[in-house]
Order: structure tokens, then sequence, then C-alpha cells
């Protein structure tokens, strides 16, 4: 009988540390995207008193504080947020999804075809606001179904995958420089500006359809979040539990592109944050446990720190864009060598 007494306690407290690691994590991520939002709000060009930042959030004048807040620093808070949250988590899902930290709407062309349709609808159709949402939206999901498709095989093989969207996302960037190419001097100099991923001049009105994006295509990564996890141990182990592997992959694929595409049509294909932020997320939880929300978290870290870092602390001031797709690059070399090392797992 004390046996069986000493056998049972180690099996507690493993899964005690995970949950106890998790809530931490998941805290300080939390109070990271805080801390960064509130110095967005506060600094810049002049720095204001976070008394002068609650007065002009509630709608009472100070001294041009409510045209700094209200029209030009919240807006683009806002949008690096919401943006980076939709990045973050419609990343993660492809990766857990395919089991493969390569497998990021960067690589596999979701973000260049959003892109591609984006600016189409801009420099083409003269289209603007959520229209251009839509047009990004269903692009994103006709290029991912044909992804998928031409990849074939059960589930999609991560890596056929991963190579037929690279070839995709090649062809689709070529057709984004030539649609610039031919753009009038006005249209093309906008739609290179928005290539690069910027949250400059960002308004509320752009900021709410990624905001209705995040509630309802999280919240269908949300409900499928414990079957996602199974299908990380195969379909065959899944199927056997109960879950259906090709329904799951379904609802994460619609809920993945919807934030990709909504987050991309708003502020461009910010570089490499979709890419990075699963990984990072998985680093710092040391398990699975809790990956969804923390790279969305971590997806707002980066859009946030790279947004301020490139108006601020940088010798020019640089787009969002351009700060994550430098840190992103080396990063995206380390991934690839350790995944030839460990057999490509997140």
């Amino acid at each position: 009988m004390s046996i069986a007494i000493t056998h049972a306690a180690p099996r507690t407290i493993p899964r005690r540390r995970i949950n106890h690691r998790s809530a931490l994590v998941l805290c300080l991520l939390g109070g990271g995207v805080i801390f960064l939002f509130a110095l967005t709000l506060t600094c810049g060009r002049g720095c204001l008193a976070p008394s002068e930042v609650l007065s002009a959030l509630f709608g009472h004048d100070s001294a041009g504080a409510s045209f700094v807040v209200n029209d030009l620093r919240f807006p683009r808070a806002a949008m690096s947020l919401v943006t980076g949250l939709c990045f973050g988590l419609g990343g993660v899902a492809f990766q857990v999804m395919l089991r493969n930290p390569l497998a990021s709407p960067d690589i596999v062309g979701i973000s260049a075809s959003a892109g591609a349709a984006a600016v189409f609808a801009i420099v083409i159709l003269s289209l603007n606001g959520w229209i251009v949402s839509l047009v990004a939206v269903c692009a994103g999901l006709l290029v991912a179904f044909t992804i998928w498709g031409l990849s074939s095989g059960r589930g999609g093989a991560g890596g056929r995958l991963i190579l037929v969207g690279i070839g995709i996302s090649a062809m689709l960037d070529s057709v984004t420089a030539y649609i610039i190419l031919e753009a009038p001097e006005w249209d093309r100099v906008e739609a290179l500006r928005w290539l690069t991923g910027s949250v400059n001049g960002a308004q509320l009105t752009e900021v709410a359809p990624v905001f209705a994006a995040l509630v309802v295509f999280g919240g269908m990564l949300a409900v499928a979040a414990r079957d996602l996890d199974v299908l990380r141990l195969g379909d065959d182990t899944a199927r056997a539990l109960g879950v259906g592997a090709d329904k799951t992959r379904l609802v994460v694929t619609l809920a993945a592109v919807g934030l990709v595409a909504f987050a991309t049509s708003a502020s461009g294909p910010i570089a490499f944050v979709a890419f990075l932020s699963g990984p990072i997320a998985s680093r710092l939880l040391g398990s699975s446990t809790a990956i969804l929300p923390a790279a969305a978290l971590t997806g707002a870290i980066l859009v946030l720190a790279g947004d301020f870092s490139g108006q601020f602390l940088l010798p020019a001031r640089l787009p969002v864009g351009v700060v994550t797709g430098a840190v992103g690059a080396p990063f995206l070399l380390y991934l690839i060598v350790r995944a030839n090392k460990n057999g490509g797992s997140l």
C-alpha cells in the first residue's frame, strides 16, 4: 500500500509545475502588452504624463493632449495590438496543426495571397475599407485550399505543403510586383508603404474590422483548441480519441486564414510576426500548454515593440515590418537548423 502511494505522488507534481509556469508566462506576457501599450500612448516625440493620457481618453481636453492621444497614438497602438494578436494566433494555429514551426502564413503563402489581393483591390479596383478586408480574406481562403489540394495526401503532408506554399508565395509576389509596376505614381508609393507592413496613419474605423475578426475567428480557435492539441498526436490517435481530424483542420484553417487575412488587409504583411510568435511562446512555456493565448500575446508584443522601436529608438524612422523582418530573418535560419536536427517539432 505504501508503494502505491509513493508512485502516485510524482504524477501530480509535473502537472502543477506546468500549470504554474503557464500561468506565470501568460501573466508576464500580458503585463508586457499592457506596458508597451501604455508606453506607446505616453511616449513619442514628446512625453505625456499618465494623468494627461487618461484625461484625454475619457474625453477631457488638456492643452492639445486629446489630439495627440485620441487621433494619433491610440489608433496606432490599438492597430498594433489587434494585428499582433491576429498574426500571433493565426500563425501558431498553422504551426500546431501541421506540427512544423516552418508552416507559418508568412512562409506558405497565406500572407502573400492576402497582400496581393489587397494591393489589387486598392490599386486596380480603387476600393477601401471593409471591402478590401473581404477581398483579402476570400483570396487567403482560396489560396489556402489550393495549397492544401496541391500538397494533397491525408491532411496535407507538412513538408509538401510548405514547399507548395513557398512556390505559390513566389508567384503571388511576382503578381504584386507587376501591379505596383503598372500602378500610377501615387498609388505605387502608397502600395509600397503598405507592403512593408506599417501601422502609420491607422484609424479606429480600420481597427474595428480586425477586432471583430479577432473575436469571431479567435473564438473558433478557442472552441477547437482541445481537438487541435489532440491532433498533434497524429490522425490515427486523434480518431481513436473521438476527434474528427478533417473537421478540426477545416475549422482551424478557416479561423487562421481569417485572422491573418484581416490583419494583413489592415496593416500590410508585417514580416515574421506570425512566424516568430509560436516558437517564442513555446520556448517560454516549455510545453504546449496555453500555446494559443501565449502566441497571441507574443505577437502583440512583437508588433508594439517593433513599431515603437522603428519610430523612436533607431537612427531612422522605419515601419514596423522592417524591424520585425530584420529580427525574424536570423530566427528563421535558426529554426531551419533546429528543425533539421529535431524533426521539425514546435
